[in-house]
């Protein structure tokens, strides 16, 4: 096993430094060593990938696509995410030279910020969010700006976003980050809420990097998308990911101004050349011919939604109703007295639950926990049985 040369201990990526490795994949691994442990932890479908996404993959192989795909993703691939941001949405994108099929939306993400700062540029990012956001910026050696918006139901609004862009300074800000459907929160922005941000944001010099992977799973409203307002400043990122149950596809994509794209296909072209062929087989046939796939899905999703916030508002976990993803984002009692890790690790340790530290979303978010109802129905019903019996245990130990 050899070891690093002392020669090289200092010789990194400074920005490395500032963040963490992936505390979800951590905590999961932790709540592992519990046997029986109901894990309501990764954000991952469960269910299958259709059967003719499937089949279009396998069919890509035998036809022996085996070459490098062209670098911004198949032309079929492209055409079939112009048509559907225009048939769903009214969005149109030119797929020659507004949209780039990345490796997940992961990738889009990190090409969008790595494109737009440079080093100490700010990036406002609206907390509880998704953490991989504030990491990546700050790799990149940028500053993300958390504002915490637990106080306004989850959202950002306008007068927040004018108060932080005056306050941090609008020549230092290079972008706005959302992400709705919400990872943790579940949240979702509707035509006035966006109007109103995108009112603020106009003619400056601010891009907004719209994370909107959990569009297809909205529950009571519509997804309207940031670039429907706001399309010369916006980059959209969305995937097959959530909608398909092809998280281990690693399909996405970004659609924006062909200027902008112009520029991030140089940097994804040193990053991953393209995306895998097959995968991107399979990602147009969900496009093209399954477009109604997530109807069934959906309907499971909230099912589970209705009866988890019942539960756990009953229960005494102030729970908002989220209007999409499959996450919910209860607040652990008060009275308690626990931080969010140890929370999560009394229960997961007395109880054999597990969930996500609210912590790890950033400002805002350490007074909850994330649940993740992409499980099945019957164990999320014995998860709330042990929820309710770890509460009454506790709160017998705290009288």
């Amino acid at each position: 096993m050899p070891e690093l040369a002392k020669s090289l201990q200092n010789v990194e990526n400074k920005f490395l430094k500032t963040i963490g490795n992936n505390k979800i994949r951590l905590f999961n691994q932790e709540f592992s060593k519990y046997p029986g442990t109901i894990k309501l932890v990764v954000g991952e479908p469960d269910f299958n990938t259709p059967e003719h996404v499937k089949q279009a993959a396998i069919k890509s192989i035998q036809d022996n696509y085996s070459h490098y795909s062209p670098q911004k993703g198949f032309d079929s691939l492209r055409q079939a995410i112009s048509n559907y941001l225009n048939s769903r949405y009214d969005l149109t994108y030119d797929p020659e030279s507004e949209i780039i099929v990345t490796v997940g939306a992961t990738e889009a993400i990190y090409l969008s910020v790595a494109s737009i700062i440079n080093v100490g540029d700010k990036v406002i990012i609206p907390t509880p969010a998704f953490s991989f956001y504030a990491s990546t910026v700050k790799a990149l050696g940028g500053v993300p700006v958390e504002v915490d918006v637990t106080d306004n139901d989850f959202k950002l609004n306008s007068q927040r976003l004018r108060d932080v862009i005056a306050s941090e300074g609008e020549d230092n800000i290079k972008a706005v980050i959302l992400n709705f459907p919400s990872n943790p929160t579940g949240v979702a922005y509707d035509q006035a809420e966006i109007e109103d941000l995108a009112s603020v944001i106009r003619g400056k010099s601010i891009y907004v990097i719209c994370d909107e992977i959990y569009s297809e799973l909205v529950y009571d409203v519509k997804h309207v998308p940031f670039a429907s307002v706001l399309p010369e400043q916006t980059i959209l990122i969305n995937g097959v990911s959530k909608s398909h149950s092809m998280t281990g596809y690693r399909i996405g994509y970004i659609a924006a101004p062909a200027s902008f794209v112009a520029e991030t296909d140089k940097l994804h072209a040193f990053t991953t050349t393209a995306a895998t062929n097959a995968a991107q087989f399979g990602a147009e046939e969900a496009l093209k011919n399954g477009l109604d796939d997530p109807i069934q899905t959906r309907k499971i999703y909230k099912q589970r939604r209705d009866y988890l916030v019942k539960e756990l508002n009953d229960l005494g976990y102030p729970t908002l109703n989220p209007q999409g993803a499959f996450y919910v984002f209860p607040k652990i009692p008060k009275e308690f007295g626990l931080n969010s890790e140890s929370f999560a690790r009394k229960l997961a340790k007395d109880a054999r639950v597990g969930v996500i530290p609210g912590s790890i979303f950033g400002k805002g978010g350490d007074s909850y926990f994330r649940i993740s109802y992409a499980v099945p129905l019957d164990d999320l019903k014995e998860a709330i049985k042990r929820i309710k019996k770890f509460t009454e245990d506790f709160e017998h130990e705290l009288a």
